[in-house]
């Protein structure tokens, strides 16, 4: 799929994504957090896609693994291995 634009609603917690086509689709924000992000990192690292691109949020739900690139992106150490 090839994204137009996108925007965040923040009443909804869905992402609005136009594309080239102009059919739009809707994502819901809360369902990909509990689908991909298993810790704190990984939520906070959709949260800024969220607010700060959500066209680059919406292109990684629609077009890539968001699983994969969570992984690639974020470091998570639990508290035994920081001793």
């Amino acid at each position: 799929m090839t994204l137009y634009t996108a925007f965040y609603d923040m009443d909804t917690n869905c992402v609005n994504a136009w594309l080239t086509d102009r059919s739009i689709v809707t994502i819901d924000c809360q369902k990909v957090e509990d689908a991909f992000a298993d810790n704190m990192y990984e939520r906070s690292e959709l949260d800024y896609l969220l607010f700060n691109d959500p066209a680059a949020y919406a292109d990684l739900v629609l077009n890539e693994d968001p699983g994969r690139y969570l992984k690639a992106v974020t470091q998570y150490k639990t508290d035994e291995s920081m001793m």
